[in-house]
């Protein structure tokens, strides 16, 4: 049980209040003792005070005279003693008793409700103080302190205090850590469930953020690492869907081939070995555009935008297929203002851009003309790529961004789904006009990231 995280910190908080109630009930006993100290002191200045009237008394009368001292005994009953006079020879003169026992009891019961002092106990033991006068003993005090009821009150509230604070706190502490254990543990339960679910294979889950502590960071890290993994598994099971699905028409080819030689049904010579050949190619081709395909889909996951002048890089992209231009006999128009910028990945868009310009290269016939304006909309950057070439169908408009979609003979069908991977990894859209025989317009639009 005490694996449990939320019992090691409710133990931890028990034992903080435990500490700091244990710390209060010690101040409590140091200040009754400090107060035990100085009533003790009090008294003992009194006790003076008694002695130094007795010693004048016996020098004015030359004796000891009972009626006389009583007074001075009634007084130190009130003041919190009780006391025996005794002479030379150690014979009780005056006690509290004696001196009580001659006053009326009216006047007893005033003086002993006056001087606020507890008799419920016999004093046990008396404590002797030498009487002189002119440096000859006369005679010995004996004193009993009693303890007053008020210091009895004060010693009985705190005790009820502190009983009533104990089990008061006590309680508060044990309610508030029970609280704040759970409420400290219940986000790292909560992640732990999730990470529990997650090795499972259920890449879905998502942690519950609140607040921004450590833990709710730690929390937002989990679910942007969850998200990865999500991410990663999609594209891994994408990959094989695509490969078992585009690899399955060429080994059906190639088998039927086979199994004719096999049967003799087909003969086994130069042309059919060619045909299994240019299989075993575009096979090849496959696993490549699958190699090409995941390469951007892994750099559409890692982005690593800044703003930059967007003309130098479109005239990069222009110095690169100037000679492929000029070869085929077509036009290449830029139109980019000096000043205008683009929030993007540059390794990224250049990948989109020279996509779309070999596309538009492989569609325009000689004297025709190619066209890349780059232009500021709203709060992004877009950059077109227009042609003058055979324009696409409009049967296959809505197929072109899709995977292995061909709507020509040649290539895969995999430059476009890479665009489109990209461009939606920078949050952007792409958008087609085309028309059959007078050319087709794409325009890629990235936004700024702050927007």
């Amino acid at each position: 049980m005490l694996r449990s995280l939320w019992i090691k910190f409710f133990i931890l908080l028990i034992g903080v209040s435990v500490v700091a109630l244990s710390s209060a009930f010690l101040l409590r006993e140091l200040m009754i003792r400090d107060f035990r100290e100085y009533s003790e002191g009090q008294r003992e200045d009194r006790v003076y005070w008694v002695i130094a009237d007795l010693e004048g008394t016996y020098e004015k009368y030359g004796e000891w005279k009972g009626d006389v001292i009583s007074g001075d005994a009634i007084w130190a009953f009130m003041m919190g003693f009780e006391t025996k006079v005794l002479d030379k020879e150690g014979k009780v003169v005056m006690s509290t008793d004696m001196a009580l026992n001659v006053l009326a009891p009216i006047i007893q019961r005033r003086i002993i409700a006056a001087s606020r002092v507890s008799r419920a106990e016999k004093v046990r033991r008396y404590i002797p103080y030498p009487l002189f006068l002119k440096r000859k003993e006369i005679g010995t005090l004996e004193v009993g302190f009693l303890r007053p009821e008020s210091e009895n009150i004060f010693i009985a509230r705190s005790n009820r205090f502190m009983v009533i604070s104990l089990l008061a706190l006590g309680g508060l502490a044990i309610v508030l850590s029970t609280i704040f254990s759970r409420k400290l543990t219940g986000p790292i339960k909560r992640l732990d469930v999730v990470a529990r679910a997650v090795s499972g294979g259920k890449l879905d889950n998502k942690v519950a953020v609140s607040g921004n502590d450590e833990i709710a960071r730690l929390a937002v890290s989990f679910n942007t690492m969850t998200k990865s993994l999500e991410t990663q598994e999609l594209l891994r099971k994408k990959l094989i869907s695509n490969v078992t699905h585009e690899i399955r028409t060429p080994l059906s080819a190639m088998k039927g081939e086979l199994a004719g030689m096999i049967d003799g049904l087909i003969e086994n010579n130069k042309a059919q070995l060619r045909s299994l050949y240019e299989e075993v190619g575009r096979i090849e081709g496959i696993f490549e555009g699958m190699e090409e395909l995941s390469r951007a889909q892994a750099g559409a996951l890692f982005l690593r935008r800044r703003e930059a002048y967007l003309k130098p890089l479109l005239e990069g992209i222009v110095k690169t297929f100037e000679r492929l231009f000029l070869d085929k006999g077509v036009s290449l128009d830029l139109q980019c203002s000096e000043t205008l910028k683009i929030d993007a990945d540059p390794d990224r868009l250049s990948e989109i851009i020279v996509n779309l310009m070999s596309n538009a290269l492989k569609a325009t016939d000689r004297d025709g003309i190619v066209r890349m304006i780059g232009s500021r909309e709203g709060n992004g950057t877009c950059v077109q790529v227009a042609d003058t070439g055979c324009g696409i169908k409009q049967d296959d408009l809505p197929f072109i961004f899709v995977r292995f979609y061909r709507s020509s003979e040649g290539g895969l069908g995999i430059g476009l789904a890479i665009v489109k991977e990209l461009v939606d990894a920078h949050n952007g859209t792409i958008e087609v006009a085309s028309e059959c025989g007078k050319g087709t317009i794409f325009t890629v639009c990235i936004p700024d990231q702050a927007s």
